[in-house]
């Protein structure tokens, strides 16, 4: 049930972090945000990444961050959160913001930017609005899967234009039709052609799937989720390139603004010399032909910053597409 390109006011839209090299996710450290890590989210030992792709990598459990399979909570949850930004983030200040909160957010909800419940929701859109002066939420995509709904959006003045403000991820676990766990990550969005000559927004959409093809089946969706998570975990847990020439399209359509199209870049960027700490999936979810992946570095402890949001658009079996956000390094 992946949503695009929406804004929050009825959500309709007619140089890259400095603290470094983002490629995919977790090569720029800096979190915005600190998260607990699900029972069962953890990624299989490193045995399983040696085999050879079937029709899925092993390494992302099936079992993690809530029934998968329960397609009508899931757009239940969806349309929580998709209201929860048109009424409460244009002004969260406001009477209606309050009143949409502590309708849709649990009283002890965690908000791992700081604060709990209602208030510490409405105190991270306040802080967006604190930032980006006239702020809107411009909806990019929206997936729930399992327990979890995460929103890719553009934090901006100018609903016109994606070259400015902010890159924002917010994910959000729900229990009973409520908000009880909340992530915000939050990246300015490059201004100016970067050194990569990449001029792909960090918020469209660029592949195009084949005419007549069907939409994802749940069991489609899970196999999609495995693989790039399997595929996630090999290149930065591991550092394993080859799982570039398995599991994605050679002309893959990069979205990050310091990385051109394709996977020589990585495969150089790997292969270069530069150490990048191993970084591993802990949440992640699938919806339509997106994965959408939540890291930390390995050996985190649960209470240690989510450092990055990455979704990998999956079809045919490899990776076509990709976007991230990576919260700057806090000094």
């Amino acid at each position: 049930m992946t949503t695009r390109r929406t804004t929050a006011l009825l959500l309709t839209r007619g140089a890259a972090a400095a603290a470094g090299i983002a490629l995919l996710a977790g090569c720029a450290a800096g979190p915005a945000s600190a998260a607990t890590e699900a029972p069962g989210s953890s990624t299989a030992d490193t045995t399983a990444r040696a085999t050879a792709r079937t029709s899925a990598h092993p390494s992302a459990r099936a079992t993690a961050d809530g029934d998968r399979a329960d397609a009508r909570t899931e757009r239940a949850d969806a349309r929580v959160v998709r209201h929860l930004f048109t009424r409460a983030f244009p002004d969260p200040s406001s009477a209606p913001a309050r009143r949409t909160a502590a309708h849709t957010v649990a009283p002890d909800a965690v908000t791992h930017a700081g604060g709990s419940g209602p208030a510490g929701l409405l105190a991270v859109f306040r802080a967006d609005h604190h930032r980006v002066a006239g702020a809107h939420a411009v909806v990019a995509h929206l997936a729930s899967d399992g327990d979890l709904v995460a929103v890719h959006w553009h934090l901006t003045a100018d609903v016109r234009d994606e070259r400015g403000g902010e890159a924002a991820v917010d994910l959000f676990r729900m229990a009973d039709g409520r908000v009880v766990e909340h992530w915000a990550l939050r990246q300015p969005v490059a201004t100016g052609t970067p050194s990569s000559g990449n001029t792909n927004t960090m918020f469209s959409d660029l592949y195009r799937a084949p005419a007549g093809q069907r939409h994802p089946s749940e069991a489609q969706e899970e196999r999609n989720r495995r693989l790039a998570v399997g595929a996630y975990d090999i290149l930065f847990r591991d550092h394993d390139v080859s799982v570039l020439d398995r599991d994605f399209d050679p002309a893959y359509r990069q979205h990050n603004p310091v990385a051109p199209d394709g996977t020589a870049a990585l495969r150089k960027l790997f292969g270069g010399g530069a150490q990048f700490p191993p970084q591993e999936s802990v949440h992640s979810l699938a919806d339509g032909d997106l994965v959408w992946t939540f890291s930390r570095p390995v050996g985190a402890s649960a209470d240690d910053p989510v450092t990055a949001a990455d979704l990998f658009r999956v079809d045919g079996g490899k990776i076509r597409e990709h976007w991230d956000v990576v919260p700057p390094s806090a000094g």
